[in-house]
């Protein structure tokens, strides 16, 4: 079974970037997170929304439509 919360450096591995990358979009607000107790999980539907977020994104910046 998938856990529903991922630690930053398992979202970072999902995404296929590095680690100080991750952290990065979770300070900037950009992955959505949340604190428990002195660590850092990201819900793994933020997860999924931060992706069709860029997804989207990118489609608004292709040449030619």
């Amino acid at each position: 079974m998938e856990s529903t919360m991922l630690t930053v450096p398992e979202a970072a591995q999902e995404l296929r970037i590095g680690r100080d990358r991750a952290y990065q979009l979770v300070r900037t607000g950009r992955l959505p997170s949340i604190r428990v107790s002195r660590t850092i999980r990201v819900p793994r539907q933020a997860l999924l929304l931060f992706i069709e977020r860029e997804l989207q994104a990118q489609d608004r910046k292709l040449p030619g439509e």
